[in-house]
């Protein structure tokens, strides 16, 4: 992969750990500022939100920006959120701090899987995709278990630093390796908004919010369902999530690579797959076995779907001629499924069905995010529109 591919993938490392690490670090916030647990999971919240409003403010205003100077833009936005964060004297600065940097999240996934497709041959632009986001499922994996203990050890504030100094480097990647490429007129605010009429663009989107909301709405849950359950030691529940971890890098290294064979058919096996699983999840989930078994699996067919989907969602914008609004958006709408799939979650469990009751209504998002994709590919692909062409950028 190009050595480009490795700076974008070095950014999502640290916008994925900034954004899920703070799971991890509540205990200490809680106790630096004074304030409850639930209040200290603003920090989370408040992330949440700012990707999704964030996304097409940013890049609304970014528009008439090249496309590496909006990357590098957006990483000196990380580094300064994640740094007013680190000093926060009182926890309201600390939100803000929490807010600017989630200004970054939606912009930078978005432009940089444009860019990421770029840079490769067309039948490899899914792998390229997946290139990136494997950041992000590294995060899973070894940011966010880092980022825990360097809070513990020393301080969350730490954590937060830390995290700026990988910004710092993936600036300094980005400035190296990211090719300057040719810039296209920006499309007026219209234009871009007019992506969002095309069908296509819609029901990928749709996938966006209930693929990956599926395997959220379980695995939110998973400490009591693991404990009350199956029977797992409270213990148990690290190793499980990182069986989680493991499942979202494999599905995403996976997705990316047969993505690019067969897009709409992998979304259709992935999909279904999810949906099976879930389903099993459900049966067994007083076997130990059986659940550690199925949050692999449930993960890995999950994020799977990631990179195709946005892929889907570039291919149909791009062929409309307004990609970068509409690829940016549909980050905001993973995070917008990620809080769907939680808030289904618990009020399966609020109404009585169970602990367990979270993966059948998990699987009733995976089937009908697969009825969108079935509809998606029935409308087929879109015939491009030209784009005009400005000059270097």
């Amino acid at each position: 992969m190009p050595l480009a591919l490795w700076a974008l993938a070095i950014a999502a490392f640290g916008i994925g750990t900034t954004e899920f690490v703070v799971s991890g670090l509540l205990p200490e916030v809680a106790e630096t500022f004074d304030i409850t647990i639930p209040v200290a999971g603003h920090m989370a919240t408040s992330y949440a939100l700012g990707v999704f409003v964030g996304a097409p403010i940013t890049i609304i205003l970014g528009a008439r920006l090249p496309r590496k100077t909006m990357l590098t833009g957006l990483l000196v936005l990380f580094i300064v959120g994640n740094i007013v964060t680190a000093i926060a004297p009182t926890y309201a600065v600390a939100i803000a701090g929490r807010v600017i940097t989630s200004l970054t999240h939606g912009a930078f996934f978005g432009i940089g899987s444009l860019m990421a497709a770029d840079l490769v041959a067309p039948q490899r632009r899914t792998s390229a995709i997946a290139f990136m986001f494997m950041g992000l499922t590294v995060a899973t994996l070894i940011g966010i278990p880092a980022g825990t203990w360097l809070a513990q050890t020393a301080s969350w504030r730490a954590t937060f630093a830390a995290i700026a100094a990988v910004g710092v480097v993936a600036i300094v990647g980005v400035v190296a390796w990211v090719p300057r490429t040719k810039r296209q007129v920006p499309p007026r605010l219209g234009e871009e908004l007019a992506a969002f009429a095309d069908l296509r663009c819609l029901l990928a989107m749709g996938i966006t919010i209930l693929g990956p909301a599926a395997f959220f709405t379980s695995i939110t849950y998973v400490a009591p369902m693991a404990t009350e359950v199956a029977g797992f030691d409270e213990g148990a529940v690290t190793w499980l999530l990182s069986l989680f971890g493991l499942g979202l890098f494999v599905g995403n290294v996976l997705g990316g690579r047969f993505a690019d064979r067969a897009l709409m058919p992998l979304l259709y096996v992935t999909l279904s797959a999810q949906g099976i699983v879930l389903l099993a999840f459900y049966a067994l989930a007083e076997s130990q076995i059986a659940s550690a078994i199925a949050i692999f699996l449930m993960s890995a067919f999950g994020f799977a779907t990631v990179a195709p989907i946005q892929k889907l969602v570039t291919d149909s914008a791009r062929a409309a001629g307004a990609p970068n609004l509409a690829a940016s958006v549909n980050i905001g709408l993973f995070n917008l499924g990620n809080a769907i799939g939680a808030g289904l979650g618990g009020a399966v469990i609020a109404q009585g069905y169970g602990f367990a009751a979270p993966n059948w209504a998990g699987a009733v998002l995976s089937f009908a995010a697969l009825g969108l994709a079935l509809a998606c590919g029935l409308l087929g692909p879109r015939a491009p529109s030209p784009a005009p062409v400005a000059g270097n950028a």
